[in-house]
């Protein structure tokens, strides 16, 4: 029965959100359970694409990411891929009616990572994040608004905001992998070789104005996804506070973490604050 399939594929876009990121799998988890696993569905999905261009150093890359999205785009034309993360996605992506173009957008921004380096300008920066990391969150959002098409047109510039915040703080968390490993630089106008406390200052104020209005739109989420959400805030958010006390020569030679008590201590307060209703 294709069910058992479709349970398989589900149990396999958790797996790798397990496996490659505790603190996602943690927020998620907090999530309500009517929409948690197609959140797993949709990190699955994100998840394959990035490591396609980022960890497949002995492979063609480019090979294989094509492979990838015209498997994907069949998976979404025929509603099933033997590809079980493809299968798990199309299933949500049609369950809450996900615009292609967000899709699109987000792997036009995986094949930049093929050949691009660098990013002179704030508007290939913008462009970049928002296929990146922006269009994640609105991918997430439809799951949030369960077919609210006015809530989530009142909702969509603080889930694009959170997704910047997300992806600028990993972009200054992985410095050094990016920079020695990948060869990447991704914030214009940035000497990451002369990192200095003027620069980090620049980069650390904008992601907090990022994480400002993002707040206000968690405030208005469904019940379903509120705390889930509340919590990846308040880890990402912590993990700014440490780069942000972390002098520029460090976090060009290391990678900054938050431990995991930390982040059962955040667990911990956030589930309050939400009982509380002070959220």
């Amino acid at each position: 029965m294709k069910s058992i399939f479709d349970d398989v594929s589900r149990d396999c876009s958790k797996i790798v959100t397990k496996t490659y990121s505790t603190s996602f799998a943690l927020a998620t988890k907090m999530l309500a359970p009517s929409i948690r696993k197609d959140i797993y569905n949709i990190y699955g999905f994100v998840r394959f694409a990035d490591e396609i261009v980022d960890t497949f150093h002995d492979y063609d890359k480019e090979v294989l990411f094509d492979q990838f999205e015209r498997d994907m785009e069949l998976a979404l034309e025929r509603k099933i891929s033997l590809n079980p993360i493809l299968n798990s996605f199309q299933h949500t992506y049609h369950k809450y009616d996900i615009p292609h173009h967000l899709v699109e957008a987000f792997m036009n921004s995986m094949r930049m990572d093929l050949t691009k380096k660098d990013y002179q300008s704030f508007e290939e920066y913008k462009g970049y994040i928002y296929g990146s990391a922006d269009v994640v969150g609105l991918m997430c959002l439809c799951v949030f608004v369960n077919g609210d098409q006015a809530k989530y047109e009142e909702l969509k510039e603080y889930a694009m905001a959170l997704g910047s915040a997300f992806q600028k703080v990993n972009f200054l968390r992985d410095l050094k992998a990016d920079f020695e490993d990948l060869e990447r630089t991704y914030f214009p106008n940035t000497n990451l070789m002369e990192l200095d406390e003027a620069s980090k200052k620049r980069i650390v104020d904008e992601i907090r104005a990022d994480f400002a209005m993002a707040y206000s739109g968690i405030l208005k989420l469904p019940k379903e996804a509120k705390f889930g959400v509340y919590t990846a805030y308040r880890y990402y958010k912590k993990l700014l506070q440490k780069l942000q006390s972390t002098p520029p020569l460090e976090i060009k030679n290391t990678r900054i973490r938050v431990p995991d008590y930390q982040k059962l201590g955040l667990l911990a307060q956030s589930y309050v604050n939400y009982k509380l209703q002070l959220l």
